[in-house]
């Protein structure tokens, strides 16, 4: 394991690169090292289905000629020279772009902290596969499943280094683990599935494996024997947690400055205005310890700080990396993500905060309404909001949930649904996108 952690053979040779470059004639120059290690089982009625491993060591040169920028990517073995060379040969030949460039001197991160993001726990093949075979076991087992979709568990560790021309060298790694199971019950054309899963950085904070089977297997079962109700207007609509935090993420790509630069975000024109209740109060932050995507730089060297980027309903900050808040006027706010060769801006750890009610009594207020557990289609048009998805769940009589619901459709308009929120206090924040069960009123729902 310890030749996997030590980044700094990467970090010498990411500094070599970026010298190469400056050789070749580039003004700028910031290479980046994204490393990867992974292995997964997925197993399917007690026999193990397939084995993955996957290891990766992927470099990326960026250099600037003047305004004129290229990038270059290769994997271990490379020759410096060659690449270093070539890159400033692309950039020569290249557009100007006048917003690209390295991250301001000033704003780079000259310490940051250790936010605990790596566990060193040893997890074998073996192991993985008895987790996914007791997560199917225990869905399995559940009165009235009578399938299994089959199970998985998985284990990596991924982390950056990154070396700038202007004085930047650092670099972190996390682990992830994960265990999901999908159970099917009922026969015939009268089949439900559902699932559960966990994914947490650190091995000993997942849910047992077995927890996660009964609960996909009670899900599964909870769904059996769904109606359809008539079509519908000023209907609440009452998301639990797994698909809030889908919701949560409508929000999150809304507010990122790539969107707003180009003009495809419905939220473009909405800088200091109110864009949802009085009250609510939506965040950002990446250097929460432990945090699922907590990071102590960007991709471009800049720390970041925790952002309010709605509070009390304003619309306060959008998404930037240096690139992206120099075409809208702004400083970046250290949101840069390095995919590759290129820098967009994107969301750490982004939470709609949650309220001051319990999730059941959030439900009862709601008197009818529907409450969803699943969606389907991708029907959410982020240039002006419409919002139209297929869905089921279950129908709220007199503020308890009453039968299961399915082939419905649900539809509106983003802007109105943001201003339409009521939130409950159940958030739970181990995933990157977090929040908490959420109603919104006056949806429409189409039925039969």
């Amino acid at each position: 394991m310890s030749d996997i952690i030590d980044s700094g053979v990467l970090q010498t040779r990411a500094a070599e690169l970026v010298d190469m470059a400056r050789k070749a004639g580039a003004d700028e120059a910031d290479a980046v090292i994204v490393r990867g290690r992974s292995r997964s089982v997925s197993v399917r009625l007690g026999k193990v289905e397939a084995t993955e491993a996957s290891e990766s060591d992927d470099f990326s040169l960026r250099v600037f000629v003047g305004r004129r920028v290229a990038s270059v990517s290769a994997n271990p073995g490379f020759d410096l020279k060659v690449l270093a060379e070539r890159a400033v040969a692309m950039a020569k030949a290249s557009p100007e772009d006048p917003f690209a460039s390295l991250a301001d001197p000033d704003r780079l991160a000259r310490s940051y902290p250790d936010l605990d993001l790596f566990d060193p726990a040893e997890v074998s093949t073996e192991d993985l596969a008895a987790a996914a075979l007791e997560a199917e076991e225990a869905a399995l087992a559940v009165a009235g499943v009578t399938n299994s979709s089959g199970a998985g568990a998985s284990a990596g560790m991924g982390g950056l280094v990154l070396v700038t021309s202007h004085g930047f060298s650092g670099a972190y790694m996390g682990t992830r683990f994960g265990r999901s199971v999908s159970a099917i019950a009922g026969d015939g054309t009268k089949m439900e599935r559902d699932y559960d899963y966990d994914s947490r950085l650190f091995l000993s904070h997942l849910k047992s494996a077995a927890e996660i089977g009964r609960t996909a297997g009670e899900r599964a079962i909870a769904r059996l024997g769904p109606r359809q109700v008539p079509t519908q207007k000023n209907v609440t609509v009452v998301f639990d947690p797994r698909m809030a935090r889908g919701f949560a993420g409508h929000i999150a790509g809304a507010i990122n400055g790539a969107s707003v630069a180009r003009k495809t975000s419905f939220l473009r024109d909405m800088m200091g205005q109110q864009v949802m209740k009085s009250g609510i109060l939506v965040t950002d932050d990446p250097l929460i310890v432990g945090g699922s995507s907590s990071r102590p730089f960007d991709g471009e060297g800049v720390s970041g700080e925790k952002l309010s980027v709605i509070e009390d309903g304003v619309l306060q900050h959008w998404f930037l990396s240096t690139s992206t808040g120099r075409e809208l006027g702004l400083d970046t706010n250290g949101r840069g993500v390095r995919g590759g060769p290129s820098v967009t801006p994107s969301s750490t750890n982004f939470a709609i905060e949650p309220g001051d009610i319990a999730p059941e009594d959030l439900i009862r207020s709601v008197g009818t309404g529907f409450y969803v557990t699943e969606l389907i289609g991708q029907g959410v048009n982020m240039l002006t909001g419409e919002y139209s998805r297929g869905a089921s769940g279950f129908w709220i009589e007199n503020g308890e949930l009453s039968f299961p619901v399915s082939e419905v459709t649900i539809a509106s308009n983003l802007k109105q649904m943001f201003m339409a929120l009521t939130l409950a206090n159940d958030i739970d924040r181990k995933f990157g996108v977090a929040a908490p069960t959420l109603a919104i009123e006056g949806m429409t729902l189409a039925g039969t």
